[in-house]
């Protein structure tokens, strides 16, 4: 354990970095799945500081568990100054390159949100997206991004139900093949009331919720008021 971050979790994802922005790689579902939730995300943000739209522009944002950089570059050309906080190595490499050849000025660290915290950093808004299913110790979790937003923080996540299990776990991993086979544990997955309960206990409260949802046809996403298996979160104080 580094952190709140799991070492076995740190291995499985940072041994995909040079993948990562393959869009029809093992992080398709993510590349599917990155303008809703940005942009979902991005449109409180603003409104929470009297914009219209997307318009991020100078504020502070924290992307925690970045990845190889998916949504702090969709956040980056919102306008936002990004810091991206990722536990592998790998993928904090991968990130780096491809914002550094798109011309973006995007901060990543190599760490976990607890060692930031211990820095005294503050950010207008602090994300953790497809994360949480990933952390065992969500109390120093929870905590760690509360105590890092001055603003609002935002979750996607995936509710743990026997269709999730059925859609994300067996059909996305076994079926249709559209994540590597392990990617994640039906176990550690996320019911809303869970989620709320862990950010209340951080002195968070839920303010908005929303699902998201795949069209089989086409692979795109839509937001919905189904929380059966995809869902995002805004949570304030």
């Amino acid at each position: 354990m580094a952190g709140t971050a799991v070492e076995a979790e740190i291995r499985k994802f940072g041994a995909l970095a040079d993948r990562w922005w393959d869009p029809g790689g093992p992080m398709k579902p993510l590349h599917r799945m990155n303008p809703l939730r940005t942009g979902w995300i991005a449109e409180r943000i603003a409104r929470a500081h009297g914009r219209t739209g997307r318009d991020l522009s100078g504020l502070t944002l924290l992307d925690v568990g970045c990845g190889a950089g998916l949504a702090a570059e969709a956040f980056a050309r919102f306008g936002a100054r990004v810091t991206g906080v990722d536990a592998a190595a790998d993928a904090v490499a991968a990130a780096r390159a491809h914002a550094a050849a798109g011309g973006l000025e995007i901060e990543y660290r190599e760490g976990g949100p607890e060692d930031l915290l211990a820095e005294g950093a503050r950010f207008d808004a602090v994300v953790a997206l497809e994360v949480v299913e990933h952390v065992e110790e969500r109390a120093a979790f929870y905590a760690a991004l509360a105590g890092l937003a001055s603003g609002p923080v935002f979750l996607s996540t995936l509710n743990r139900t026997a269709r999730s299990f059925l859609m994300a776990k067996l059909g996305a991993e076994y079926l249709l093949r559209l994540l590597p086979v392990g990617t994640h544990d039906w176990k550690m997955f996320v019911t809303p009331g869970e989620l709320g309960a862990g950010l209340k206990r951080a002195g968070l409260r839920v303010t908005d919720i929303a699902g998201m949802t795949m069209d089989p046809l086409t692979g795109g996403w839509r937001e919905s008021r189904d929380l059966g298996v995809n869902y995002l979160v805004m949570a304030g104080r």
